[in-house]
């Protein structure tokens, strides 16, 4: 009987070994997926933002990079950073720096994007990934 009392045990602690494997990679991966959500929050925030700036066609602003306060955003240790150039083409290239962590994990992403004036009287925006791919 205690034999088998101790078989049993073993076979439960190689059971339970593998499972905490699987349960640190599924840990890993759901810590990714949320900070991968934060960053295109993020980048929404920053580039609605700048939006918003140029179009109220704030000067100050241009080829300065402004920290933004995310402390709103619910998201624990993050940064967003958005630089905004105006090109020769009358046209505004915009910056987004990210930072998000979670436990030991940390993203970090940029993105670069133009924004256009079609027409103007009445100012649309329209926003393109730039063909680098930044």
């Amino acid at each position: 009987m205690l034999v088998i009392v101790i078989m049993a045990i073993a076979i439960m602690s190689v059971e339970m070994y593998a499972l905490s494997d699987i349960v640190k990679t599924m840990h890993f991966q759901s810590q990714t997926a949320y900070l991968r959500a934060c960053r295109r929050n993020l980048q929404a925030s920053g580039l609605v933002w700048a939006k918003k700036n140029i179009r109220n066609k704030s000067g100050e602003i241009l080829d300065k990079t402004i920290q933004l306060d995310v402390s709103k955003m619910n998201i624990r240790v993050s940064e967003l950073d958005v630089t905004i150039r105006r090109t020769s083409d009358n046209r505004a290239e915009v910056q987004v720096d990210t930072s998000c962590s979670r436990g030991r994990q940390t993203l970090k992403d940029t993105g670069r994007y133009r924004i256009e004036f079609y027409d103007q009287q009445k100012t649309t925006l329209r926003t393109r990934k730039s063909p680098a791919g930044d």
